[in-house]
């Protein structure tokens, strides 16, 4: 499985081998990736002093079919190497402030459309049946993903009956909750860049007493998925020191409608109970309005 850092190796691999023109671009990448991240290769190759065709060949020497495909891996590299401060000075050399509401609305869609064109069916297929088998169920998001986890939490309780959703102020606490998990049970582990070494810790724990390990992370080459049992790929773009979680958030519901649709005679008994419920302790507003 290729490192996050993948792009970095391919350069070092190469370095000696290249040429002048090169390896002044690799010079340039490694200091200022943040900025070269949003160049065109013609742009790139002005700002280093090098022609466009240079620029194209080098991405070509370091393996990749095409400047594109360079670009996205520099894209990773951006995203796991920057902090939240350098994030926010990124954006705001990539929005205009007058069209905010369209770049950010439009890059949702867009990961929504990536994500819906690459996702694994089989992979989706095989969550879904871990699931439905698993003896207890553990939910691990940390951090901004934490909303993601709660989301899911909330759902699974309606359809079974076993659903942890781990609490992280601690990471002792953490292990302490999932101290019983076991190869009858599984996690889902959630974490999109910068990844976090608490949901990190969570999944190689489940994974190393035989639990099944469901992963929902933005990347194949996502640190996560050195664990997992099946991985569930969701784009995730950077929209400022926050990254979009809007495909992953459709991924969950399209997971929660597909084990609705495999539970539906318990699903509808929980709820019917539930209505009831919610009607006698007036959880719910009824008042229509006239």
């Amino acid at each position: 499985m290729a490192s996050t850092n993948d792009l970095c190796n391919r350069i070092n691999r190469k370095y000696k081998s290249m040429s002048k023109g090169q390896k002044l671009l690799a010079a340039y990448i490694t200091e200022n990736y943040d900025k070269a991240v949003f160049l065109t290769a013609a742009k790139l190759g002005t700002v280093v002093g090098v022609s466009e065709s240079t620029v194209v060949r080098f991405a070509a020497t370091l393996g990749y079919k095409g400047y594109p495909q360079f670009q996205k891996a520099l894209e990773e590299l951006v995203r796991n190497k920057l902090n939240s401060i350098q994030r926010m000075e990124v954006t705001y050399g990539r929005i205009s402030q007058t069209q905010i509401l369209e770049t950010v609305l439009q890059s949702d869609a867009e990961n929504l459309k990536a994500t819906l064109e690459h996702l694994d069916q089989d992979a989706f297929e095989l969550a879904v049946d871990i699931i439905l088998n698993a003896k207890n169920i553990y939910v691990a998001g940390i951090r901004s993903c934490a909303s993601l986890a709660s989301f899911l939490a909330y759902y699974l309780n309606l359809i079974f009956d076993q659903v942890h959703l781990l609490h992280t102020n601690s990471s002792s606490e953490m292990f302490e909750q999932m101290v019983r998990i076991g190869r009858e049970d599984v996690i889902i582990g959630i974490s999109f860049p910068r990844y976090s070494m608490q949901a990190l810790k969570a999944v190689e724990f489940a994974n190393n007493r035989d639990a099944k390990v469901i992963t929902l992370t933005d990347s194949i080459h996502s640190p996560m998925n050195l664990y997992s049992s099946c991985s569930l790929i969701a784009g995730s773009d950077m929209a400022s020191i926050v990254d979009s979680l809007v495909a992953p958030l459709s991924v969950i519901n399209a997971l929660i409608v597909a084990l609705c649709m495999r539970k539906q005679k318990e699903v509808a008994g929980t709820l019917e109970m539930l209505e009831k419920i919610w009607d006698e302790y007036q959880v719910y507003e009824n008042t229509r309005l006239e």
